[in-house]
């Protein structure tokens, strides 16, 4: 084997998820080992998540790939790292290892530094290429776009490449080279119905502060809407998942590709039951009911907060009023509705929060989430909070995450915060439902907001 490519995300090391049980597989790695199959190059995936790493490593010094591609990302850093270390070595050869993933672009020093060889920055596929073809004739690595390498103990990062325009040019992922029944039996056994992924676009023209195009930028390209028809199709007679996850940023984003979509998915009786995720002002009557037809059952749609103080501070460019429409329209047409909040924002106030948990009521989204606010780095927000950071611990054995800047309010603040917020707007839903007469847990949720609110008063 000359090229393998892996990750180091291990589901039984994920305590979290292991509660929540939505694996999905590795969608950019297979992208990038289809491109080098229709290169012919042969490669192998190793995609860890249902397996340990002293799976992975046995499987790596049985085969000793000259070459080993690591994808990573925020989450997966601590363990991408330990795992070069670990490769590093004579034991396994010495093998030349190339990283790539969102947290690359921003980290280059650090990452070689860790003990990877190659990087690459953006899109990995026509870079995977080329690089792994100078490497084995021992080419001239400065001739290759978007990689980092260090030359003579220094940094050398070469120009940026250029992005891939056509995207119908890519194969689709390799999901023979996975386990794939192991993520949809995993979903069947804990939600009684399995889910797959497809990948629709690449980029994101919008600005919010907050969020990372370290790989794709911000831009907008799309693969032609028949053959996103015909993947799902293929999905459907090949693996008969449930659901379908659409990845993308904005999934309504054109409206013109939308109708094609539509049009295709019929056409092709490509139809699976699917979610996605758009922005309020993508979506309109029309733009539902053909989502409605099409198949989808779920939509994801992007506020942040419930005050407009805080979604402008974001850069979000969107009325949180329109927003709170958009989930009440989507409701009555029996689509359900999920949102996301984010809580701790810089400037973020109590009287802010509380705006939130009004609009969350109002709003009545069928799903939400909500995230505590970190500063990743690369973004608008990382940039502007880079001289109040509190807090930020060692790079090799944490992530952004744990990263603390200077809020309104302490960080503990925001913990009985999330706690305010989820038991406030529950205890809401519980006496407005029609015929609840569950006063023990009408009684809980509103005993647990005032627990929580009181706290956040004392940690303030």
């Amino acid at each position: 084997m000359s090229i393998l490519f892996t990750h180091a995300y291990y589901l039984s090391g994920d305590l979290k998820e292991q509660k929540i049980m939505k694996p999905y597989p590795p969608l950019g790695l297979l992208y990038v080992s289809a491109y080098l199959t229709s290169k012919n190059i042969q490669n192998n995936v190793y995609d860890t998540t249902f397996y340990s790493q002293e799976d992975q490593l046995s499987y790596i010094l049985e085969k000793k790939p000259k070459v080993i591609s690591i994808y990573t990302n925020l989450m997966t850093k601590i363990e991408v790292v330990k795992l070069i270390k670990i490769l590093k070595t004579e034991l396994y050869g010495f093998p030349r290892i190339i990283l790539g993933g969102p947290d690359i672009t921003y980290n280059i020093e650090n990452y070689l530094k860790s003990g990877a060889d190659f990087l690459i920055i953006g899109e990995g596929e026509e870079t995977t290429y080329e690089l792994y073809n100078a490497i084995i004739n021992n080419d001239n690595f400065n001739e290759i776009d978007g990689i980092a390498f260090f030359e003579n103990n220094n940094v050398n990062q070469t120009q940026a490449r250029t992005k891939f325009r056509e995207l119908d040019e890519l194969p689709l992922p390799n999901r023979d080279a996975i386990p794939i029944e192991k993520y949809l039996e995993t979903w069947k056994k804990n939600h009684g119905e399995s889910s797959m992924t497809i990948s629709t676009q690449r980029g994101c023209p919008y600005t919010c502060k907050w969020c990372s195009t370290a790989v794709y930028g911000q831009s907008y390209r799309r693969r032609p809407a028949h053959l996103v028809a015909q993947e799902m199709k293929m999905l459907k007679d090949k693996y008969n998942p449930d659901a379908i996850w659409f990845v993308d940023d904005v999934f309504t984003i054109s409206h013109k590709w939308l109708i094609a979509f539509h049009e295709e998915v019929v056409r092709q009786n490509a139809q699976i039951r699917f979610e996605c995720i758009t922005r309020a002002e993508r979506l309109n009557n029309e733009i539902l009911q053909l989502l409605k037809e099409a198949g989808c059952f779920r939509i994801w749609i992007g506020a942040e907060s419930g005050s407009q103080k805080i979604i402008d501070l974001m850069d979000r460019r969107v009325d949180v009023n329109h927003v709170k429409k958009i989930i009440q329209d989507t409701n009555a047409l029996g689509i359900e509705t999920g949102t996301f909040i984010m809580l701790g924002y810089p400037g973020e106030t109590e009287e802010d929060i509380s705006t939130t948990i009004q609009y969350l009521k109002d709003a009545n989204p069928t799903h939400y989430t909500i995230t505590i606010a970190y500063p990743i780095k690369g973004t608008s927000l990382y940039n502007e909070i880079e001289n109040n950071i509190t807090v930020k611990p060692d790079w090799e054995t944490s992530t952004d995450r744990e990263i603390d800047f200077e809020r309104s309010y302490s960080r503990k603040y925001y913990d009985y915060a999330v706690k305010k917020v989820v038991n406030e707007v529950e205890f809401h839903r519980e006496i407005t439902k029609a015929g609840s007469r569950n006063y023990v847990k009408i009684l809980k949720l509103k005993t647990k907001s005032i627990l929580a609110g009181g706290l956040m008063k004392i940690n303030k």
